[in-house]
């Protein structure tokens, strides 16, 4: 992968990353045009098998990983991994095994920091997770959460609630628990995630950079 293309590829997975962190969530309007550029690209250099095997070995366990449970890997995180896949694959075998080993890790460390830290966990933006069921979307924002809330209480049709839950939802993003990072699996309001593109890209454009 020459200069330009590098340069383009670490921009793209900046503004993936910032969106992630900021939004908790992935764009289908940047992860499916980006999967896109980079296989034309391996199309344009003569590689255009691997870079369409590279992004389909990734991006298969991925989906497995979300189809079992939606709280734990998001379907933008999916497309993505299409998209670097494909690009690490271009940087050889070596390149693309160290990008998709590094990625879980990456996240794994920072969620073990968020326990084992308290000053980190409360400056992570974590978010409650949903249950975990086919299907499943992703997490409401507290905001929203509230506002469904006193709409029911204000037609009178409002259920019981736990009150703790309650509470837990309306805190901001950064209150949420250290402890509540992962735990697995659960009912909503039960979970804290992390963000898992930004780990995926940092992998990348590191893989790529040292293998250059």
């Amino acid at each position: 992968m020459n200069s330009t293309a590098m340069l383009v590829l670490t921009v793209w997975c900046a503004a993936l990353s910032a969106f992630d962190v900021r939004e908790r969530r992935l764009p289908d309007a940047l992860t499916l045009p980006g999967a896109a550029v980079i296989l034309g690209y391996g199309f344009a250099m003569g590689t255009p098998a691997l870079a369409v095997l590279g992004g389909l070995m990734l991006a298969l366990p991925y989906l497995v990983v979300h189809l079992c449970c939606p709280a734990a890997l998001g379907a933008g995180d999916v497309k993505l991994a299409l998209g670097l896949g494909a690009a690490t694959a271009l940087g050889g075998a070596q390149t693309w095994s160290w990008a998709a080993l590094a990625a879980p890790i990456l996240t794994a460390c920072v969620a073990v920091g968020t326990l084992v830290t308290p000053t980190l966990g409360t400056r992570l933006p974590l978010t409650p997770a949903p249950a975990c069921r086919p299907g499943g979307r992703r997490p409401w924002s507290p905001a929203a959460v509230a506002r469904s809330l006193r709409r029911r209480a204000g037609q009178g049709i409002a259920r019981p609630v736990n009150r703790a839950m309650l509470r837990w939802w309306r805190e901001p993003p950064h209150a949420v628990p250290p402890a509540a990072v992962g735990r697995g699996c659960g009912a909503a309001g039960e979970v804290a995630t992390l963000a898992h593109g930004p780990a995926m890209c940092a992998a990348s454009v590191v893989a790529l950079l040292a293998g250059r």
